[in-house]
């Protein structure tokens, strides 16, 4: 037992967790646990944004591009609300990230007072928000709370949780016995689930693998079961990489989509499986094995011939050799992976300037350097357009499209992997969402090398009046400041490059060299990425 105050108790429950680095930006509520932190310099190091938002995605790249959880701080009420963007982009993608708010002051809570940055409910709030949320009542509790939040964190699904606790706690003082860090016990699967799907697998003739974000730490695993099966892998933003763009097997969405009708079992690896199960259509007698964490997401699409409902590294490890006793080692390949590999290839090359552009970066970016994408053209077209090698070397947003998210996030993995280069693209409109954090990044020395395409206009919304609307345009022109002047008014290194070749030779000669950089490129009109991302169903019972 140790007397500490409720800031230090909670600080040293998040060191004894392993965590080194606290994103946030400081305010009242915070003040001791900001004095706490002063006092433990040695163990966790502070990064500061300049909003809120940025702090938050800033943990969500860290715990994006790791897998390991990431921390920020902030002040509750309206500090907490502007993280929510970020909360809600680290729930769609599954990272561990962990929100610590301040409170009011103890006895004022739920009196409507109206004190500073008072929320008429903020753990209600932000239960809607996250996995889990709890409030530190005592100090004594804050050890086993946090550890709690830990669980939560690496437990089963992975999403964001939030922890809160008031001024006047964090300042009192009392005897806090330690709690020691808990270790994630990975669910195994049921023995019998394996037997039977390695019996289905065994009878399919021509198979696919589609992954997602939940196989990112079973990549090893994954190529294993589709040498086996000489099956093609499937990858969709948060898969990409799980098996590599340079495997004869790895395929990404389109080509994907190109042998969907001559599959007659799926295999669906901690992923949502939305584009093959809802928007594909089924191939008729198709069967579905689906591999997944969360069991909610097993059945979401009806309920699979046959689900396994475990950590994807433990069910693969059974499943391989229980596959290896009931199947013919002579299989061949019944798909044509090749050849829809290279028709796609074709195809996308009509997908410009943004392909030049992604191939440009891809040619100087090192093989395990980091892309960090946006919504943004070429941020789509990269989906399916930009090689990737490995787990976790394409960032993205997932689901949520959160326009704005790329820059601040791209910070935090960067932060998170300061010997390997990392490059974020964004385009005009979304990089003005978080364009204060280059004061963060010229602050720390955060050597992210950022391209901003430049159409003066958001674009994506701005094609959409053109073809849908009848070039009624509203609210999609952009008037823009000179970004290369911007830029090194914040003390970051400044380019301009206007056509890929420049561009690589640009990024090229960044890369060398230390510290933040911004690349402008101007550009006008790109063609659609769309029809390579919404691709039309391939039955009437997917039109249905």
């Amino acid at each position: 037992m140790t007397q500490v105050s409720g800031a230090m108790a909670l600080l040293r429950g998040l060191i004894a967790q392993g965590i080194d680095t606290v994103f946030g930006l400081p305010g009242g509520q915070l003040d001791h646990f900001f004095d706490a932190m002063y006092h433990e310099q040695d163990r966790v190091r502070f990064i500061g944004s300049r909003h809120e938002q940025g702090a938050a995605y800033m943990a969500f790249g860290y715990a994006r591009s790791t897998g390991r959880p990431a921390v920020y701080a902030v002040v509750p009420g309206p500090g907490v609300l502007n993280t929510a963007a970020a909360l809600c982009t680290a729930y769609a993608c599954n990272a561990p990230v962990l929100c610590l708010t301040g409170q009011i002051p103890s006895g004022s809570i739920g009196r409507g007072f109206g004190e500073l940055h008072e929320l008429p409910d903020q753990l209600a709030t932000m239960r809607t928000l996250t996995k889990w949320a709890a409030r530190i009542e005592t100090v004594a509790d804050a050890p086993t709370l946090v550890a709690r939040a830990f669980r939560e964190l690496t437990e089963g699904r992975p999403r964001p949780v939030s922890l809160e606790m008031a001024m006047d706690i964090m300042g009192e003082e009392a005897s806090v016995a330690e709690v020691a860090p808990g270790t994630a016990r990975p669910a195994p699967p049921d023995p019998d689930d394996i037997v039977r799907a390695a019996r289905l697998i065994a009878g399919a003739r021509a198979p696919m693998i589609y992954v997602g974000g939940g196989a990112a730490a079973a990549a090893k695993e994954t190529v294993a079961l589709a040498e086996m099966l000489q099956a093609p892998v499937v990858s969709f933003r948060s898969g990409r990489g799980i098996v590599s763009d340079e495997h004869p097997l790895g395929l990404t969405l389109p080509a994907g989509h190109r042998l969907w009708p001559k599959v007659d079992l799926v295999i669906g690896i901690g992923s949502r499986m939305m584009e093959p199960l809802q928007h594909w259509g089924l191939p008729p007698g198709l069967k579905v094995v689906r591999i997944d964490i969360d069991p909610a997401e097993v059945s979401r699409h009806g309920a699979p011939d046959v689900g396994i409902t475990a950590d994807a590294t433990l069910a693969l490890r059974a499943l391989i050799p229980a596959l290896a006793r009931v199947l013919d080692r002579r299989r061949q390949p019944a798909l044509d992976v090749a050849g829809a590999k290279a028709m796609v290839a074709q195809e996308i090359q009509q997908v410009q300037p943004q392909l030049s552009y992604l191939e440009a970066i891809r040619r100087v970016l090192p093989r395990d350097g980091i892309f960090c994408d946006e919504i943004t053209q070429c941020g789509f077209a990269s989906w399916y357009g930009f090689p990737v090698y490995a787990p976790r070397q394409h960032i993205n947003c997932g689901y949520q499209g959160t326009l704005g998210y790329g820059y601040a996030t791209a910070l935090g993995v960067k932060v998170a992997h300061p010997d390997r280069p990392v490059v974020s693209i964004a385009g005009d409109g979304g990089f003005m969402f978080n364009v204060q954090e280059m004061a963060t990044a010229a602050q720390y020395g955060i050597a992210l090398k950022t391209i901003v395409f430049n159409s003066n206009s958001f674009g994506n919304v701005q094609r959409q009046q053109r073809e849908w609307f009848g070039e009624r345009l509203i609210g999609s022109d952009l008037r823009n400041p000179d970004f290369v002047k911007l830029a090194e008014a914040f003390g970051v290194a400044a380019h301009r490059a206007r056509n890929p070749a420049e561009l690589q030779r640009v990024l090229e000669r960044s890369l060398g060299e230390p510290g933040p950089a911004l690349i402008e490129v101007p550009v006008g009109d790109m063609a659609s990425p769309w029809r390579h991302i919404i691709l039309p169903p391939l039955n009437a019972k997917a039109a249905a």
